[in-house]
């Protein structure tokens, strides 16, 4: 089994997927729930589910002391696996040391086209764009932001009538099936790192 810890500022809506999934038989574990906001739903959803929920305060501290912060409470907890979930901070260069190609994140966009922003941005601009695709993409972090080895992408079609809202709520659909898929193929050790390039065994 492997001890998953999410960290997520906004309502964490992805990592619902994951605790269903537990629920039906996942071999799996969300050791904790970490947020940077102390009003973040993803907190209140963690403990509505008996998961350990965890506000650590980012204010006077530089990122890397922040980030050593939350490595002390993953080690704590002997976590394998740390999923970013709507979680608006960029992790610093320690983090992905510690946990190099142990860190996912979710990102509502088809990787490399629309990285860097966030949520709703992504999909005003996906929209603005006029593009007749969009998706997300599931990478594991590295030092540049939303460029990391990608694991797994997902499609989502675009209609003529197309609002951002409609679209963030197709594309969060595909997310969650991404994130349930990944962390599955994780704990069956099936996903390994080639430099740039991600594999995945049968």
């Amino acid at each position: 089994m492997i001890n998953i810890a999410v960290l997520a500022s906004t309502k964490a809506t992805d990592m619902q997927a994951i605790i269903d999934e537990i629920k039906n038989g996942l071999d799996a574990k969300i050791a904790c729930v970490i947020s940077n906001k102390q009003d973040a739903y993803a907190l209140e959803r963690a403990r509505n589910h008996n998961i350990e929920a965890r506000f650590i305060d980012p204010k006077n501290k530089t990122r890397e002391e922040y980030d050593e912060e939350i490595v002390r409470e993953l080690e704590k907890r002997n976590v394998d696996l740390v999923l970013l979930i709507g979680y608006m901070k960029i992790v610093s260069p320690y983090f992905v040391g510690k946990y190099r190609d142990r860190i996912m994140n979710i990102h509502p966009s088809l990787l490399p086209a629309f990285g860097g922003g966030m949520d709703k941005d992504v999909h005003k601009t996906v929209l603005e764009s006029g593009c007749k695709v969009s998706g997300c993409t599931l990478h594991f972090v590295t030092e540049d932001v939303d460029a990391g080895p990608i694991i797994l992408q997902k499609t989502v079609e675009i209609d003529e009538n197309e609002t951002t809202d409609s679209l963030k709520e197709k594309v969060q659909k595909a997310e969650q099936e991404v994130l349930v898929r990944a962390v599955r193929l994780f704990s069956e050790g099936k996903i390994r790192v080639e430099g740039k390039r991600v594999s995945i065994s049968r």
